[in-house]
């Protein structure tokens, strides 16, 4: 998925130019809002929910459908009519473009919704499958509109076409997972009023948390666009792209340990402590290398998936995308990391912690970009998403340890540093050697990537990093 998506960015950007990829960053940025408004949690709920087993899935399944397609359906119309009524976006191709994503965003949420079927069982491979099958098809309409039918002439209609392919790609995918969906229960959508009622109390907190956890991620995006317009967004919006297709990760795999540690908490907290301590340590282990990766690789990166107009040139006071990249991958880090707290809270039902959490992140981060942005442009928003992130990870961890009381594996995370730290010297100390290497220029950062892949890894075994859980769980595949 994020190869697929780094591909699309490519083509996207040296097709619409950097104003261009601004308004279509826009698109999305925009139908994020009313995504999240109709998301309200639904799909987590529905996974703790269904895991607990105090009530027939197949009943909880359906009328949480039957919700997040009501709430889809009332939030991309609404959507669809914000977007001609913005005076900012007239005369740009964005309302349209808003119209024509609303159906791309209103499937992927019906996708999510029956996903949550499959993550109770951990059987996610079929929506995983679903999800790259529909962004292949996605890929192939865009080259087509890029390279074929609007080759070197960008447009309003072939804007539009580039909305139509995320639109079908997402069909794909929903289909291709309902298909399998179906093997495992029948699911229809199911409208019993008072189990709304519940579910609505319930995932009130948390959907409003969501709510505002977009307000504080996309504010920066929204405000740089009116404040600066769409050339200052279209430097940040590659960032801010490679940053949500790594963010996947920590999303997955938290929806994947929750039904786990909703489980154990009913069995020992002593269990459940050890799988928070678990996944902290993943997430740390994961983030550490792509964060001093993407740090000094920042450069070649933008240059490989955008083109040279995005990428900084300093001698002449021009910041570009790469050195977004260099701010936001700190904003990442704490993102990983913050993802177990967040997670944690929703499996002791303190979701409503959230709220608070988020709400004050999203007033503060408001005020950090109103000073920040007319003085830096986007290397203010990006440097506001740094401030936001470290300031949710405190309080998430702070108010988390009061309900689940784990203790973090500080000779694991010094084990892991001493690996990330050596990594990230060989690949300093590489980056120049390696560009004139077989004619490689640019290209020699899939070559530093894998090999710094490999030396992290190795040096983890060495080290002795890898907790006993995971090298058991390996040895168990392997066999």
């Amino acid at each position: 998925m994020a190869v697929l998506s780094i591909v699309i960015l490519k083509i996207i950007s040296h097709f619409l130019s950097v104003e261009g990829y601004g308004q279509y960053t826009a698109v999305y940025e925009f139908l994020a809002f009313f995504g999240i408004a109709a998301d309200l949690g639904l799909f987590t709920i529905a996974v703790r929910e269904m895991s607990k087993g105090e009530r027939d899935r197949v009943f909880i399944a359906n009328n949480i459908l039957g919700m997040r397609m009501s709430l889809a359906a009332v939030m991309m119309a609404l959507a669809t009519v914000a977007g001609f009524l913005i005076p900012a976006y007239s005369e740009t191709y964005i309302p349209m473009g808003i119209a024509v994503a609303s159906f791309s965003v209103f499937l992927a949420i019906m996708h999510g919704t029956v996903s949550s079927v499959l993550q109770v069982d951990l059987r996610m491979q079929h929506s995983t499958w679903g999800l790259v099958i529909g962004k292949f098809i996605s890929l192939g309409w865009m080259a087509a509109v890029i390279f074929y039918f609007y080759a070197g002439a960008p447009s309003a209609e072939a804007f539009n076409q580039l909305m139509v392919a995320g639109v079908v790609g997402n069909l794909v995918a929903f289909l291709y997972t309902f298909y399998f969906v179906l093997h495992v229960q029948k699911v229809r959508p199911q409208f019993t009023a008072e189990y709304w009622k519940e579910l609505a109390l319930t995932a009130a907190p948390y959907g409003a948390a969501l709510i505002l956890n977009m307000v504080y991620f996309r504010v920066s995006s929204l405000m740089l666009l009116f404040m600066e317009g769409p050339k200052e967004l279209g430097y940040l919006g590659p960032a801010m792209r490679i940053l949500e297709i790594l963010n996947v990760i920590p999303v997955f795999f938290m929806n994947s340990v929750l039904p786990v540690l909703s489980r154990a908490l009913k069995e020992s907290s002593q269990k459940a402590e050890r799988i928070v301590q678990l996944a902290f340590s993943f997430l740390f282990m994961t983030a550490l290398p792509m964060t001093l990766g993407l740090y000094l690789l920042a450069y070649p990166i933008i240059f490989l998936i955008t083109q040279p107009e995005f990428l900084s040139q300093l001698d002449k006071g021009i910041y570009g995308s790469d050195y977004a990249l260099q701010i936001l991958v700190l904003a990442m880090f704490f993102m990983f990391l913050n993802s177990t707290f967040n997670y944690s809270l929703i499996a002791v039902g303190k979701q409503n912690k959230l709220l608070w959490i988020n709400g004050s992140a999203a007033l503060i981060n408001i005020a950090i970009n109103w000073f920040m942005i007319p003085r830096l442009g986007f290397r203010g928003a990006a440097l506001s998403s740094v401030l936001i992130e470290l300031f949710i990870l405190t309080l998430s961890f702070l108010v988390a340890r009061r309900y689940i009381h784990f203790k973090f594996d500080l000779l694991l995370i010094l084990k892991t540093l001493a690996a990330g730290l050596l990594m990230g010297a060989g690949v300093y100390f590489l980056k120049d050697p390696t560009y004139n290497l077989w004619g490689l220029q640019n290209l020699n950062v899939l070559v530093l990537s894998v090999g710094g892949a490999l030396v992290y890894g190795g040096l983890l075994y060495l080290l002795g990093a890898i907790p006993e859980e995971f090298r058991k769980k390996m040895g168990e595949k392997l066999a």
